[in-house]
């Protein structure tokens, strides 16, 4: 343990406050996002301009997100995307290989047209 009116916990990086320092700060409201290490994520480091960091915490705050989950679900949603751009893709250059006859599609417009009211 260090000196001072805190130290580090072992194998923490959170400073532990003293009594005295606990006492002096009582009364203050503190704020603090949690990070988890969990096991089946890694942690990794990227280069960010400094105009998209900012507005990355930024929108992590309005969100009340830390950075790393808001970038996280960015990701995962942009990955999502991506399959789903993919696979239409693969439809569109199915179509273009083996286009729908004008029988297949007739079958199906009586189904889709709005009920006679």
């Amino acid at each position: 343990m260090g000196t001072g009116p805190y130290s580090m916990a072992m194998g923490s990086s959170r400073p532990i406050l003293d009594d005295a320092a606990a006492e002096r700060y009582s009364s203050v409201l503190y704020v603090e996002y949690t990070v988890e290490q969990v096991r089946h994520m890694e942690t990794v480091q990227i280069v960010l301009d400094k105009k998209l960091l900012h507005s990355t915490d930024e929108a992590a705050r309005r969100t009340k997100r830390n950075r790393s989950a808001f970038v996280r679900e960015a990701l995962q949603e942009h990955l999502r995307r991506l399959e789903a751009r993919t696979l239409e893709e693969r439809d569109r250059e199915g179509y273009a290989r083996q286009p729908q006859t004008h029988d297949e599609s007739h079958l199906w417009e009586t189904e889709a047209a709005w009920p006679a009211e």
